[in-house]
C-alpha cells in the first residue's frame, strides 16, 4: 500500500491548534476487540465510543492525527447534506430508515458540539449557527422547501428572507436562505487532536505512522499488518474516506476524491470584521461551486474554493477568491490579502450520500461525506462503534448499502474537474421551481 506523505503548505489550523497527544508507531503485536483504520473524525469517534463501552480498541493511522481531511477542511459544522433533503432520503430508503438517517444528519452538529463540551476539547468551538443563503430568487424558493422538510422532522432551523440574511451575514447579494441554529465552526485540527486525546483517556490505543499493509483472516477475526507489527481484532472499522487506498480496492473505486482548497485572510480590523458575519455564523451558500466563509478568533476570514486545474493554484486562487470575497462583502474594498493557503481531499459519491458498507464479514465502513464530513463523520463514528459491538445493522441510523464501484472511476476523477465548469455554468442560470 503506497502512502501519500505529501503535505500541503502550512494551514492556519496547524499554527493555531493546540498540540495533539503523544503517539508512536505500532511496535510488536497485540490483540483487541476492534481495530480502526484511520485516525480522522469517524475513526476516533468510533474508538472513543468502543472504549466507553468497555471494549479494547486500537486505531492505526498511516501518517499523523489530522494529516487527512479531518485536519485540513474549512471547519464548518453543518447539520445537512450537500444535496439531499429528508424527502429524498425517504424516497431512497423508505419512510422509517430515511427519517432515521435524516435525524442523524439533523442532530450531527449538536452531537459534535456536545462531544467538544463533554471532553473539554480546545478547538475554538463556536456554535453560533450555520446559514445557507440562496444566490438567486429560484434558489430562495428551494431554500424554503428545504427548510420546511427539515423543520417537519424537528430540526432547529429557520427560513430567512433576503433582508434577514443580509442582517446575519453582512452580505446584500442573497435572496433568502436556511439557518441551522445548531451549526457553527471550529478549528478542525484542534477538534481531531482533541478527539484523539479523549479516545486515549477512555482507554483506546492510537498508533500513528502505522499504515496497514494487509488485512487477512485469522481465526474468528482479522490480522492487520503494519511495518512495525500487527493487530489481531475480532472486528475492523475502515475510516479512511477520501484517503482510501488499495488495501480495499473496491472501496477506493466507490468514490471520487476531489481536492478542496482552503485559505485564510490577513487579520482584519475589529471595526471591519464587525460588519462581516457580525453574529459569527458559518456561511456556505447555494452555489454548486460553493461560496463559503467564516471568521476566526484571530479576526481572519477562512474561505476557499475549487479549481478545474491545479497548476499555479495559489496565484489563481488568490485572484478568484479575492474577487469572490469582494463581491459578497464589498466593504472589504480592494485590499484582500491571504496569509495561508492549504488543501485536502473530499470523497464524493455518485448520489452525494454517505455510504455505510459491510466490506467483508466483520469489517464495516462509512465513506463519502461529500464535504459534510466534520459533523457527520463524528456522528457516524457512534454508528460504526455500534456495528463493531454487534448491534443489528437493521437497527442502526445509517442504512447498510451494497458496495458498488464507479465504472471507469479513473476517468471520473479526471472529468470531475470538467464538472466544476458545468457547475459554474449552472450557477449563472436560474433554477426552474
Amino acid at each position: 500500500m503506497a502512502i501519500d506523505l505529501s503535505q500541503s503548505p502550512a494551514s492556519l489550523w496547524s499554527v493555531t491548534a493546540p498540540p495533539g497527544p503523544q503517539t508512536s508507531p505500532l511496535d510488536g503485536s497485540r490483540g483487541v476487540d476492534v481495530a480502526v483504520i484511520g485516525g480522522g473524525y469517524a475513526g476516533l469517534s468510533t474508538a472513543l465510543h468502543v472504549a466507553q463501552a468497555g471494549k479494547s480498541v486500537a486505531v492505526l493511522e498511516a501518517v499523523d492525527i489530522g494529516h487527512g481531511g479531518a485536519g485540513t477542511n474549512n471547519g464548518q459544522v453543518i447539520p445537512a447534506l450537500t444535496r439531499a433533503n429528508p424527502a429524498d432520503l425517504r424516497q431512497r430508503f423508505g419512510e422509517q430508515r430515511g427519517n432515521r438517517l435524516a435525524r442523524l444528519i439533523a442532530e450531527s452538529a449538536a452531537f459534535t458540539f456536545d462531544l467538544i463540551r463533554k471532553h473539554g476539547i480546545a478547538c475554538d468551538a463556536e456554535q453560533t449557527g450555520w446559514v445557507q443563503p440562496a444566490h438567486s430568487p429560484g434558489r430562495a424558493v428551494l431554500s424554503r422547501r428545504r427548510y420546511e422538510q427539515w423543520a417537519e422532522l424537528g430540526a432547529d432551523v429557520a427560513y430567512l428572507d433576503g433582508e434577514q440574511v443580509g442582517a446575519l451575514t453582512g452580505a446584500a447579494i442573497y435572496h433568502g436562505g436556511l439557518l441551522a441554529r445548531t451549526g457553527g465552526h471550529v478549528n478542525p485540527l484542534g477538534l481531531v487532536r482533541g478527539l484523539a486525546g479523549a479516545a486515549l483517556r477512555a482507554g483506546a490505543e492510537i498508533f500513528t505512522r502505522s499504515p496497514v499493509l494487509s488485512v487477512a483472516p485469522q481465526g474468528d477475526g482479522w490480522r492487520l499488518k503494519t511495518p512495525g507489527g500487527a493487530v489481531v481484532a475480532g472486528k475492523v472499522v475502515v475510516a479512511t474516506d477520501a484517503y482510501a487506498d488499495e488495501l480495499f480496492p473496491a472501496l477506493r473505486r466507490s468514490i471520487v476524491p476531489v481536492r478542496s482548497y482552503q485559505m485564510a485572510t490577513q487579520a482584519l480590523p475589529p471595526e471591519l470584521l464587525s460588519r462581516i458575519l457580525p453574529l459569527n455564523h458559518a456561511l456556505s451558500d447555494s452555489h454548486r461551486d460553493l461560496y463559503f466563509f467564516h471568521a476566526t478568533r484571530d479576526r481572519r476570514i477562512v474561505t476557499g474554493g475549487a479549481l478545474a486545474l491545479n497548476v499555479q493554484w495559489q496565484s489563481r486562487l488568490d485572484r478568484r477568491i479575492g474577487e469572490r470575497l469582494r463581491s459578497v462583502f464589498p466593504i472589504l474594498g480592494g485590499d484582500v490579502r491571504f496569509d495561508y493557503r492549504w488543501y485536502g481531499d473530499v470523497a464524493i459519491t455518485t448520489n452525494f450520500l454517505p455510504h455505510f458498507h459491510r466490506v467483508a464479514p466483520g469489517i464495516v465502513t462509512v465513506i463519502g461525506y461529500n464535504g459534510r464530513g466534520l459533523a457527520l463523520a463524528a456522528a457516524a463514528g457512534r454508528v460504526l462503534a455500534q456495528a463493531a459491538l454487534g448491534h443489528d445493522p437493521d437497527d442502526l441510523d445509517l442504512p447498510l448499502t451494497p458496495l458498488a464501484t464507479i465504472p471507469l472511476q479513473g476517468l471520473a476523477r479526471r472529468f470531475s474537474r470538467i464538472e466544476l465548469l458545468r457547475y459554474r455554468w449552472l450557477d449563472r442560470r436560474e433554477v426552474r421551481v
